[in-house]
């Protein structure tokens, strides 16, 4: 027997009285303008909203918000711009410090901006080694609230999924807030 069969066969044997399990009887947070929650939550996290427009492209937006891109990676079929395609990368290391991955989203969440990225690509070091991070979403995939979020069949069938809510950031060395310290430095989600 492990220490750990000894724990909880020491915790049973303790005699605890049996409770039953409240009743999850909440009523979910709604928003009146999820949109705008959504983006409100994700820049409060040190991310980006963009709403695109009719007749805009991804390249559009790509040449607009990141001029200074050279190593794009995506898988995307419209993105012409990519010069990487992650998906004939043998090494994952190869993706670490692409300036710019560009990748599919499922849906967003409005209660704190994250977003459900289900791996959709041969390596998920695209996701945490690209400088910056475009995600591209449909604007009517939005929930109101993560209760909402982790029941969604998109959340239930994957081989690799994150919820990813604005860049990467950390505030535990000397108190200062530093972004891209274990992920991209700039997360952008594209509601198209």
């Amino acid at each position: 027997m492990n220490s750990k069969e000894k724990i909880l066969k020491s915790l049973a044997a303790d005699g605890m009285a049996v409770r039953p399990r409240p009743t999850m009887d909440f009523v979910p947070q709604r928003f009146a303008d999820r949109e705008q929650t959504f983006v409100e939550r994700l820049e409060a996290a040190g991310g980006m909203a963009v709403r695109m427009e009719p007749g805009e492209t991804l390249d559009g937006l790509i040449a607009r918000l990141y001029p200074e891109a050279r190593r794009i990676a995506s898988t995307l079929p419209e993105v012409t711009s990519a010069t990487v395609d992650p998906d004939r990368v043998e090494d994952p290391r190869q993706l670490v410090d692409v300036d710019l991955g560009v990748v599919r989203g499922s849906f967003g969440v409005a209660e704190n901006g994250a977003v459900w990225i289900a791996q959709d690509i041969r390596h998920k070091a695209l996701y945490f080694g690209a400088t910056s991070l475009m995600i591209v979403i449909p604007r009517d995939a939005l929930v109101d609230t993560m209760q909402e979020a982790v029941v969604r069949p998109e959340v239930d069938d994957f081989g690799y999924g994150c919820f990813m809510s604005g860049p990467s950031k950390t505030a535990d060395i000397e108190q200062a807030l530093v972004f891209g310290a274990h992920g991209p430095m700039a997360v952008t989600v594209v509601l198209r």
